[in-house]
């Protein structure tokens, strides 16, 4: 039994944030914080939780705040938090630390997600590994694991041989801002589904389901090769979905469906729930 199972994720972050000017001229928008924590840091607690201990992070000119998040505080900064209420306030981002491994690369010339994940190969080697996109936040059920660590189960349930995409079922006018899976239920294996094809922001109308991908994959380390090759797509980018759809016609990609909520923190709106949603919790 193949059991070699993903302990490193890639986070890419390399994009321009556009919808988030002007403040993601100077900050990435990675590193726009809900409540008191960065989108990047409930990204890499998630990759920590489920096992996903090697972190590789794809990063861009004027992105230097997330280098500098993910290292230890400065000692003034320690001396000033001594010895006083709020000493535990970086505790979060020292367990993080203490438990990870760091890896950085940048991405010259920005050409789509898929590019991106290419970019990070001399992170990865030829091993299984995660893909978390920051901007999309992941919220668990009460008492349930997160989203990485359940996917993380279904990757170990099919003995690592098939990438793992999460998905969202999406209302129809949303739908031609994603990737759509067509696919079919797996028997036997609740919110698994076999996907057959992709179709990277349909034109509405031409979708084939209502299940759009956000931002979670688990890939075999295979996609590389199939990223190598991979023209040109949508927007004149190298779209991941066009080489997930390879693994697709090989039946070797399944989609799980999302238990749990989802902050789209790419757009405003979404951001500022998950805002209101963390300020409620009394964070």
């Amino acid at each position: 039994m193949n059991t070699r199972l993903p302990q490193k994720c890639l986070f890419p972050m390399a994009g321009f944030g556009t919808r988030f000017l002007p403040a993601t001229k100077t900050v990435p928008k990675e590193m726009l914080p809900i409540v008191n924590k960065p989108l990047a840091h409930y990204g890499v607690e998630e990759a920590m939780e489920a096992g996903l201990v090697d972190i590789g992070i794809v990063t861009s000119r004027g992105k230097e705040a997330i280098t500098d998040y993910f290292d230890i505080a400065s000692a003034e900064l320690t001396q000033q938090l001594d010895n006083t209420a709020r000493s535990e306030l970086l505790s979060g981002l020292q367990q993080i630390l203490t438990c990870c491994s760091f890896s950085f690369i940048r991405q010259y010339v920005r050409r789509g997600l898929g590019d991106a994940v290419l970019t990070g190969r001399p992170l990865i080697g030829d091993q299984p590994f995660g893909v978390i996109l920051a901007d999309d936040l992941c919220i668990a059920p009460p008492g349930q694991d997160n989203a990485m660590q359940q996917m993380v189960a279904v990757f170990k349930q099919f003995d690592a041989k098939y990438s793992v995409i999460a998905v969202e079922e999406l209302p129809t006018d949303e739908l031609s801002r994603f990737g759509v899976i067509d696919a079919l239920p797996i028997a036997g294996f609740p919110n698994l589904l076999q996907v057959s094809n992709l179709v990277e922001k349909p034109a509405p109308g031409t979708a084939p389901s209502n299940y759009g991908i956000i931002g979670r994959y688990l890939l075999t380390p295979d996609i590389f090769e199939i990223l190598e090759r991979t023209e040109l797509g949508h927007s004149g980018e190298i779209q991941l979905t066009d080489a997930l759809c390879e693994q697709a016609r090989q039946g070797r990609l399944i989609a799980w469906c999302l238990q749990g909520r989802r902050f789209d923190c790419g757009g405003v709106a979404g951001f500022v729930a998950a805002v209101n949603h963390f300020h409620g919790q009394g964070l």
